[in-house]
C-alpha cells in the first residue's frame, strides 16, 4: 500500500531552548532535537532524561572448584590416575548422586582392573554383582526416599505408557543417537540427513520382539570430510569430536548403581527390549545413562551449528531421556545425570581452542546446505525453520516443548535442600549459546545462564559447578532478569539473530536495558524488570502487554514497534526524541495501542501507523494510538499506512482521523 505524509497540524511557537534540552540529559545522544525541529502544545517543554545508568555490571562469577573443561580428559577407566572422585571428571561431575547412593567402593572398578601408576594404587576390580537384590552387598541407599521415588517413577512410567511411548522408546534405544535426534529438527529433518548422508537400518519394530533383537547398522551422525563428504562434512566431524572423552562408562562403574527392572519386578521393560537387557549386570550399571548423554550431546550441537532449532534441539534431546525411562532401562536420576554430563561434555570440546576453525566451518556449512537444499536464504531461513505443524513437526508448539522441557529438568522430584542457595554457572557453559546469541559478550551468555537456570535444592542437580542447574530451554529465551546496566548491541547487517531476535522470558530485575546498533530486539514476556529502557540504535519490539517491564522508555535513536496482540503498558514515562520512529500495528482491537502512565513525552520523530491482521478502517473513522499525559506531543511526521490522515492531540493522548 501506499504511504502518505501528513502535514502537521498548526506548528506552535517553541519556548523549549537547547539550553533547557541539556540540562534534561537529552544532549547525551546524538539525535537529540534542537529548538529547530520541537513542537510543543504548552508553554513548558521539559524533556525527561534517560533512566539512570544503575552504575554496575552483572557477572556471572566462574566457581572456585575443578572445572569440567579443563579436566574433561581425566573421564577414562581403567587408568589408576583417574579412578577416583578426586581425580575423574566424569564421576565429579555428578557426584551429589551419593546423597541418594553409597557405592560399594568409590572406585572406578565395575568389571575394572588397572595397575598402579606413579603414586596411584592398582585398581582391583569390584566384587558388586549388578544384582540389588541377590543378598550380597552392594552397596547402600541413603536417601530412600528419593531412591524409592526414583523407581516407583519407572513402575509409574513402563505401566502406563502408551503403544506410541512404547515404540518412541523402541526406535530411540535401537538407532543410533545421532539419527534418532535429528527428527527435533522438524522442516529441516529431511534435509539434515540428506546433507549428512545419514542412515539406518532401524525402520520398523520387530514382529517376534522374544528372539529378534536389531541392532542399528547405519551410520549413526552420517559421513564427514574423509569421507567424501564435501558440502556437509564438516558439520558431522563436529558432531563426531564431541565425543572426546565424553565415555558415561566411568561413572557408571564407580557408582554402581542397577538398572530399575533390576530393583523392582515390578518395571515393564518394554517387550521389544527385553532382548538388549544386558547378561552382565556388573558392568551395566544404570547411573549415569548412556543413552541419554549421547543424545543431549548430539542435540546441543546441532543447536550450536543450528541455533534456528535451539530450543526445539533441546527438547528433544531431553525427550530421548525421558524415552529411556518409557523403555524401563534408566530411571529418571540416571537421566537427570545423563543429561548434566553431556552439557559439560559438549560445552568441553566446543570450548577446546583446538576445534575453533571447525566449529566456525560447520557452522557456514550447515547454512550454506540446508538453505540451499531448502530454497531459502539469510532472510527466509528461519521462518522456514519454524515452517511446521503440529501434524508435520512434533516440536512446532512452544508452550508444550517449554512445558515438557521444564518437566523433564526434574521429573517431578521436590527438593530436597535449600532452594535459595545462589545461582552458580560453570566455568565455560557460555559456549553453549555463542550462536544462539552473536551480539552478547562470553560474560553476557553466562549471565543469561544465571538468570534462567533453576533453584538450588533438587536431587543430584547441585553440583559444585552448576551443571545441573542450567536450564537449557529457558537460556535459549534470553535474560531471565536484569541486573545492574544491560547493553544489547546489534548488527542487521550479519543477519540471522545479528538482525532480529526475541526474549520470551518473563525479565525481572531492577536493572537497565539499552538497546544499540541496528538490528530488532523483540520482547514477549511477563516483564518486570523496573529500571527502564533507552533505544540509542535498532529498534526495540513490544510483542506482549507488559514488554517493556516498569520502568521508563527512553528512545533518542533508533526506534519502538508495538506488535503486541493487546495494548502495551508502559507505567513509567515514554520519551522519544527527533530522529526516531515510533510504529504500532493496528488491528482495530486493541492491537498496536500504548498506554503511557507518567509522562508522555514526543519531542519529533516519526509516528507509522500500519493496519495488521485483515484491520481495514473507514475514512471518517478515529483511531486511538496513544493515551498520556505530557507536556510535549508531536511527531515530525506521520504515516499512516493506505490512507490520508490527520493527527489529534489532546491532553491525554494521540488519535489519528482517516481523512480517505
Amino acid at each position: 500500500m501506499p504511504h502518505f505524509r501528513v502535514p502537521l497540524p498548526l506548528r506552535l511557537t517553541v519556548l523549549a531552548s537547547v539550553a533547557v534540552l541539556a540540562a534534561c540529559g537529552g544532549s547525551n545522544d546524538s539525535s537529540t532535537p534542537s529548538a529547530s525541529n520541537t513542537s510543543t502544545t504548552t508553554a513548558t517543554a521539559t524533556i525527561p532524561a534517560p533512566p539512570a545508568d544503575p552504575g554496575f555490571v552483572d557477572n556471572a562469577a566462574i566457581p572456585d572448584v575443578p572445572a569440567f573443561v579443563d579436566t574433561i580428559a581425566t573421564n577414562q577407566r581403567g587408568d589408576a590416575r583417574y579412578a577416583t572422585l578426586a581425580t575423574n571428571a566424569g564421576v565429579r561431575v555428578v557426584s551429589r548422586f551419593l546423597d541418594i547412593w553409597q557405592p560399594l567402593t568409590e572406585i572406578v572398578d565395575a568389571g575394572v582392573s588397572a595397575p598402579a601408576n606413579g603414586s596411584f594404587p592398582a585398581v582391583v576390580q569390584s566384587t558388586w554383582t549388578g544384582l540389588p537384590n541377590d543378598g550380597t552387598p552392594g552397596g547402600a541407599v541413603v536417601n530412600s526416599a528419593v531412591h524409592a521415588a526414583n523407581i516407583q517413577f519407572v513402575v509409574a512410567e513402563t505401566t502406563n505408557r502408551t503403544q506410541a511411548q512404547a515404540d518412541a522408546a523402541y526406535y530411540d534405544d535401537r538407532r543410533g543417537k545421532g539419527y534418532s535426534v535429528t527428527d527435533g529438527m522438524g522442516p529441516l529433518t529431511n534435509a539434515w540427513r540428506a546433507a549428512a548422508q545419514q542412515v539406518t537400518t532401524i525402520t520398523s519394530i520387530p514382529a517376534d520382539a522374544t528372539t529378534v533383537l536389531y541392532n542399528d547398522n547405519g551410520n549413526n551422525i552420517g559421513v564427514g570430510s574423509s569421507g567424501g563428504n564435501t558440502s556437509f562434512g564438516q558439520v558431522v566431524d563436529l558432531l563426531n569430536i564431541m565425543g572426546n572423552n565424553a565415555s558415561t562408562e566411568p561413572a557408571k562403574r564407580f557408582y554402581k548403581y542397577a538398572r530399575p527392572y533390576r530393583w523392582s519386578t515390578s518395571v515393564v521393560v518394554d517387550p521389544t527390549l527385553v532382548p538388549a537387557e544386558s547378561t552382565t549386570p556388573s558392568t551395566d550399571g544404570g547411573f549415569i545413562s548412556g543413552h541419554e548423554a549421547e543424545a543431549m550431546r548430539d542435540a546441543m550441537t546441532m543447536a550450536y551449528v543450528l541455533p534456528e532449532r535451539f530450543q526445539e534441539m533441546a527438547s528433544r534431546g531431553l525427550e530421548l531421556g525421558e524415552n529411556r525411562i518409557f523403555a524401563g532401562m534408566h530411571s529418571p536420576l540416571d537421566v537427570i545425570a545423563g543429561r548434566m554430563f553431556a552439557l559439560a561434555a559438549t560445552a568441553a570440546n566446543l570450548s577446546d581452542p583446538s576445534n575453533a576453525a571447525l566449529k566456525s566451518a560447520a557452522f557456514s556449512q550447515a547454512h550454506a546446505a540446508l538453505m540451499q537444499s531448502t530454497n531459502t536464504n539469510s532472510t527466509s531461513f528461519a521462518a522456514f525453520a519454524h515452517s511446521g505443524t503440529a501434524a508435520t513437526d512434533r516440536f512446532a508448539d512452544y508452550a508444550t516443548n517449554k512445558a515438557d522441557f521444564t518437566r523433564r529438568m526434574t521429573f517431578g522430584f521436590a527438593p530436597i535442600e535449600s532452594t535459595n542457595a545462589p545461582p552458580v554457572v560453570p566455568k565455560g557453559a557460555e559456549v553453549l549459546l555463542k550462536t544462539r546469541f552473536p551480539y552478547l559478550s562470553a560474560e553476557q551468555r553466562r549471565v543469561v545462564l544465571k538468570t534462567t537456570e533453576l533453584p538450588s535444592g533438587y536431587p543430584v542437580m547441585d553440583d559444585a559447578e552448576g551443571w545441573g542447574r542450567l536450564n537449557m530451554f529457558a537460556a535459549g529465551d534470553g535474560y531471565g532478569a536484569f541486573h545492574g546496566s544491560v547493553i544489547v548491541s546489534m548488527d542487521a547487517s550479519l543477519g540471522g539473530f545479528n538482525a532480529s531476535d526475541l526474549w520470551r522470558n518473563d525479565i525481572a530485575g531492577a536493572g537497565k536495558l539499552t538497546l544499540q546498533g541496528s538490528g530488532t530486539l523483540k520482547l514477549g514476556g511477563n516483564n518486570t524488570w523496573s529500571g527502564g529502557s533507552q533505544v540509542s540504535g535498532g529498534v526495540l519490539e513490544a510483542d506482549s502487554p507488559n514488554a517493556f517491564g516498569t520502568g521508563d522508555v527512553y528512545v533518542g535513536a533508533g526506534g519502538i514497534t508495538i506488535a503486541a496482540a493487546s495494548p502495551v503498558s508502559i507505567v513509567g514515562k515514554y520519551t522519544q526524541l527527533a530522529g526516531t520512529t515510533l510504529e504500532l500495528d493496528i488491528d482495530g482491537k486493541g492491537a498496536g495501542q500504548l498506554h503511557v502512565g507518567n509522562q508522555l513525552t514526543i519531542a519529533g520523530g516519526t509516528l507509522h501507523v500500519k493496519f495488521v491482521s485483515g484491520y481495514a478502517p473507514k475514512v471518517g473513522d478515529t483511531i486511538d494510538l496513544i493515551d498520556g499525559n505530557g507536556a510535549t506531543k508531536q511527531f515530525t511526521t506521520i504515516t499512516v499506512d493506505g490512507h490520508k490522515a490527520t493527527p489529534v492531540y489532546s491532553s491525554t493522548g494521540v488519535s489519528v482521523h482517516i481523512d480517505s
